[in-house]
Parts: C-alpha cells; structure tokens; sequence
C-alpha cells in the first residue's frame, strides 16, 4: 500500500512540473510578444496576426506617357479577426516621385466604414479607414474579391524614355478600441510600375509607302486591279536557317505558297494571308514550289473567275481558279498547264516568271520564260508568248519566241493606248555590251501592235536595286494602271537589309510610272518614299486589323473561316508593340467611340489610340480584359480630338515578356 502511495505522489509530481513548463512558455510569449517586433513587423504593445495578409491584386502597372493620366491600383486583405471589435485601418504606401495618390475609395460591397482617407508627403502616402463616430467597423469578403478599397494614383509628369519604378505598401494594422494593433503581412504588397518607348518600326518607316509591308516578305510582285482595289501577288519568301540557328542565303526550295496583299489606297494594305499552292498540302499536288504568280480576271459565262498562273520551279506553269481575288484556289486541270512537251518551248532554259493579258476582244495570252543558253547571252532567244484558251485553263497553238536582247527572267505585259508592252529583266553578261542594249539586272522593254509580236526593243526604264537601296540581287516587277495612273511594283532587299540579313529575301515596293507623249515609258526612279496615298481611309467601317500602313513588332497569322475563306489576325503582339494607319479621315464632327475584336488575352492589357506618331496626341485608350484563346470579344472605349485627317496609331500596352492578345478587327463611329 506504501508503496502504491509513493507511486501516485511521483506521478503527481511529474504532472505539476508540465503544467508549470507549460504556464512558463505561455508568460514568456507573451512577454515577448509585448516587448519587441515580431517578423511581420509588428510593434510592442500590438496584438499578433501571423496568417492575414494584405496586398495588391496588380504585380505590374504600365505607364502610358502622359502627365495625368490615372491608375487604379486595388487593396485586398483578409477578413478582420472576429475575436474584438476593429476601430481603424491604416495603411502606408511609398510610390515614386512621378506617381502621387488621388483618391482613396472603399469597396462598398466588403466594407461598412464612413471614411477613407489618403494624405501624401513627398514619396509617403498615408491611408486610413474609420467611421466617423469613432464606432467599430466592419468588412467580410461577400463579394469574394477580398477588395478592402481602391487607390487611384496619378503620373504628374511627362515620361520622355523607357521608365522601371516601384510602389510598395510599407506598413498595414488594423487598431483596436484599446488602441493597440495588429500588422498584416505585407509581403506580397508592391506593383511594378513601367513605362516603354514604343518600338521602333523596321523596314517601312512612316512617312514612307516602300516596302508595301514590313512584317513578311514578299517577292516577284504581280499585280491585279479589281473593283477599287489593287491585289498584289507575291513569292512568299521566309528567313531560313541553318543549324546554328543563323539566316542563312534564301535557296527558294521550300516556298510553295503565294503571298496576297491588296489595298484601295496604296498605303495602307490589308494582308490576305498566303495561298497554299504547291506540295501535300496545296492545291496543286503535283507541284513541289510555286514562284512569282500572275493573276488576272475574266467573266465567263456571266461569272466573275480568276486565274493564278505559277511557276513549279522552272520546270513548268500551273494554274488555279477561284470565284474571288483571295480564294480559295483549286486546280481545275490537275497538272501543269506548260511543259517542256508544250509546242515552241524548246529551247527555253526557265519555264517560269508567266504574265498574263485578257485582251480587250476577249482574247487571253501568257507569256513566259527565261534563261541563258550557254554562249547566248547577247540574245538567248529563252521569252514566249502562248494564246491561252477561252476557259483560262489550256494553251492554243504553239509558244511564239520573243526576241528580247540579254533577257534573263521576269515577263510582264501591258497594254497601253493600242500598243503592247513586253518587259522582263536583263541578265548579268559581264562582258561588253552593245551600244543599245539594257545594263545588268535592269528592267527593259519591247513594244508591238500585237500581243504576238512582232516586238521592237526600247531600252531600259528602271535600274537594277543595288543602285537604289545599296542591296542587289536580281529584279522582278509588274506594271499597272490604278485610278487612270500607271504604276511599277518591284522587289527589293529593302527589309531584310534593314534587318541586318540582305541574304536573299525580298520585299515589293511600288513607285509611279510615267509614259511620254510618243508612248515611250519614262526612266524610272525607285525610292523609299513609294507613291501619294490616293484617298483617305474611312474608320467608320469595319477594317480588318491586318491592314496596315507601318508596324513595329507585330506579326500576322491566319484565322480559317467558313467555305474555305480566311481572314489574317493581328497576332505577336508584345507591350509597346503598334500598328499604324496613313491618312485616316475622321471627318470634321470627329469620332466618339472606338471598338475592337479581340481573343487570347491572359492578363488585363489596353491599347492606346494615338494621332500623327507613336507617342502623339491620346485621343483614348481601350481596356482589354482577360478573354479565352478560342473567342473573340469586342471591347469599346470613348474617344475625343479626333477630328480631321490623322495617321492613326495603335500602341500595345500589357504585361512585359508576353504576347498580350490577337486583334481580329475594329471600327470607329462618330
């Protein structure tokens, strides 16, 4: 029994000292807590909140450039400790010097309170949140946004180069009736803030109408003129690689589509997208390339149709229908409509380069060809002209030679006041020419009363690029008549050029051609500047985001469409990224709303709407808000000082280091 005894005074004694330990550590935390911070920062004297936090919804604000413009920046918070009433929340934020606080304003749905107030000295912006009776306040989450209150801040100065600050929240308590608080962990409390210059335009620069595009290639122009438009057809060159990942020459192996272009101004351009032509996926299967297409109209039987003549390689010349300039495209033969089998096409070295001319009686032509035969380069006898049948789609008779003086590539046919006009591209002989006869790598031409021949030699009308632009290579080009003026599309290495890789890879510009009274055609000067724009662009319609007058960084990609069709999407667009349009009209009353089509936003972006330059006149910026990747949402903004004739700028504004969103379409209304 003693001994039993002895045993429960031991085990007694054992629980006495826990309990003790226990209190001990209880006293001493509490000792501490009330004489020194904790690592949240928390005052002596302060109550303790370890898990609440209070932070910033956005991580990044990006600055537009103009002194007052405004930002909304949103505080959210945990809900208040339910254990003793709240009397106040006070919360401190630096900003940089160009930012300062304007207003202070509540989320009604989360917060009972009857003042917010804000108060700024220098970079320290003081906020609070009490009633004024000094009685408890109250705030839960009902609307599950966590949002306590929103801080508008304003720019008070004008930012003139690329800007990277930051606001950060320094503090945040909540106070309790014995005036003592409680810190917030803060830690995720800061916003980036950033302004970027926009970026700056390659290749075609504003003012200047040359190259017709600069965010592809486009090369071997051809150029057909339907309704009030211009369709300009073009080899789809594209940067290759070699296995360093370094650009290398172009080979023009691989191109098997047909670029498309087309405008009703000649400045702004709308891109089509390319037409799959050759190869698995084309609409002629048997081709493996498709080079430097002509495209002409003809109505039959009471139908518009419209034909692409291409060349596969050298070896032959296809062609494809389709009920509209821009496809879809189909081979109505299944085979090529030229071949080396084809009657007067022997000796002809290049089956390529065709132009093609629908006569005014109806009657169609195709002329083709190119190359030098070995030890002919003062006449290689290697140009032909074929009469095509009435569907378009044969050849009658036999391929007639064109007897044009150091031909090398290159057919274009015009007619013009009841004379035809031949032209094509001299070759590279480097031996003695002559006197007469057209330089290396120039445009010349021939002239007949009849679109067979026989045909009289000119002279040259247009220099080889290099003489122009410091880059070579061979010419290409295509004559036309828009709006009663003659124009001359050719390519250049301009873009690649400025891109740092003159490697092959060429782009179409377009300058006037002028014919003297004895229907002679006039020398003509090839320049940056390219061509008047001949009418204003209308905003008050529907355009397509893929017409473009200058660009900086933006790509194109193609959005597919019913029965075929498609439609090019602004796409690759990163912050201070912009597309730009020559020359629109706004009219004297001016617009008032702005709207755009828009998908695959990931965070919030905008884009502002600028006059004249890509750091110009705001006249409004539209907010974009998170949509899917597979939907397109329009967004609207008001719009004000938009009156008169402007060029008109979009610049991109989002998130750095990601594409922000694809734009499909927009329109302006008044």
């Amino acid at each position: 029994m003693l001994l039993t005894k002895k045993k429960l005074m031991i085990v007694l004694s054992l629980v006495l000292a826990c309990v003790a330990a226990l209190l001990w550590m209880v006293i001493s935390s509490h000792h501490s807590n009330s004489d020194s911070a904790n690592s949240n920062g928390v005052p002596a004297g302060s109550h303790t909140s370890n898990v609440s936090m209070a932070y910033l919804q956005e991580e990044g604000i990006q600055l537009s450039m103009e002194k007052d413009t405004t930002y909304d920046l949103h505080l959210l918070m945990d809900e208040l400790p339910d254990t003793e009433p709240v009397y106040r929340i006070h919360a401190t934020v630096v900003l940089p010097a160009e930012l300062e606080v304007i207003g202070f304003s509540p989320n009604r749905n989360n917060l009972q309170a009857t003042q917010a107030t804000f108060n700024q000295t220098g970079s320290v912006a003081e906020l609070t949140i009490r009633n004024a009776d000094d009685t408890a306040i109250a705030y839960a989450n009902r609307d599950a946004s966590k949002e306590l209150a929103t801080i508008t801040i304003r720019l008070n100065k004008e930012l003139a180069k690329t800007y990277q600050e930051e606001i950060k929240m320094s503090n945040f308590e909540i106070e309790f009736n014995d005036h003592n608080t409680a810190a917030y962990d803060i830690s995720g409390a800061a916003a980036k803030v950033n302004y970027t210059q926009p970026a700056s335009a390659v290749g075609k620069l504003p003012p200047n109408g040359n190259p017709l595009v600069s965010h592809k290639f486009g090369a071997d122009p051809y150029a057909l003129v339907y309704g009030d438009r211009v369709y300009v057809y073009m080899t789809n060159d594209v940067l290759e690689y070699d296995a360093d990942s370094n650009v290398k020459d172009n080979t023009y192996g691989n191109i098997n589509k047909i670029s498309v272009i087309s405008s009703d101004d000649l400045v702004n351009w709308t891109d089509h997208g390319e037409i799959p032509v050759a190869g698995p996926q084309g609409a002629a299967k048997w081709a493996t390339q498709s080079w430097a297409a002509a495209a002409t109209h003809k109505v039959i039987d009471g139908k518009d149709k419209f034909f692409l003549y291409f060349a596969n390689n050298a070896s032959g010349i296809g062609v494809l229908t389709s009920d509209s300039p821009t496809g879809p495209w189909i081979d109505p033969i299944g085979k090529a409509l030229v071949t080396r089998s084809t009657p007067g096409v022997e000796g002809v070295t290049w089956l390529f380069d065709p132009a093609v001319l629908v006569d005014d009686d109806g009657k169609a032509y195709l002329y083709f060809g190119g190359g030098i035969p070995e030890g002919k380069d003062e006449m290689p006898d290697t140009a032909r002209v074929m009469e095509l049948g009435p569907d378009m789609t044969s050849v009658l008779g036999e391929a007639k030679m064109i007897p044009a003086p150091f031909i090398f590539e290159d057919a274009g046919i015009n007619k013009n006041n009841g004379t035809y006009y031949y032209t094509y591209c001299s070759n590279f002989y480097g031996g003695t020419r002559p006197e007469g006869s057209p330089p290396a790598g120039e445009i010349a031409y021939m002239t007949s009363d009849n679109p067979m021949g026989p045909w009289t030699y000119q002279g040259s009308i247009l220099k080889n690029p290099g003489h122009f632009f410091g880059v070579g290579g061979n010419n290409h080009h295509a004559m036309f008549q828009f709006n009663g003026v003659w124009y001359i599309a050719y390519h250049a290495q301009t873009l690649s050029k400025a891109m740092g890789v003159p490697k092959g890879y060429r782009s179409t510009q377009l300058n006037k051609v002028y014919f003297g009274e004895d229907g002679s055609i006039q020398e003509i000067k090839a320049d940056y500047e390219g061509v008047p724009q001949v009418k204003p662009f209308n905003p008050y319609r529907r355009v397509e985001a893929a017409t473009i007058g200058w660009n900086a960084g933006v790509a194109t990609e193609k959005l597919a469409g019913e029965g075929g069709q498609q439609q090019m999407v602004v796409s690759d667009i990163d912050n201070a990224d912009w597309i730009a349009m020559s020359k629109v009209d706004f009219g004297d009353e001016g617009a008032s709303t702005f709207v755009a089509s828009v998908s695959g936003a990931k965070d919030p972006a905008s884009i502002e709407l600028r006059l004249d330059s890509p750091d110009g006149k705001l006249i409004g910026m539209l907010s974009v808000s998170p949509t899917a990747e597979d939907s397109w949402t329009e967004f609207t903004t008001n719009v004000s000082g938009a009156e008169g004739t402007h060029d008109l700028y979009f610049i991109f504004r989002g998130a750095t280091g990601e594409n922000l969103f694809k734009l499909m379409s927009w329109q302006f209304s008044e």
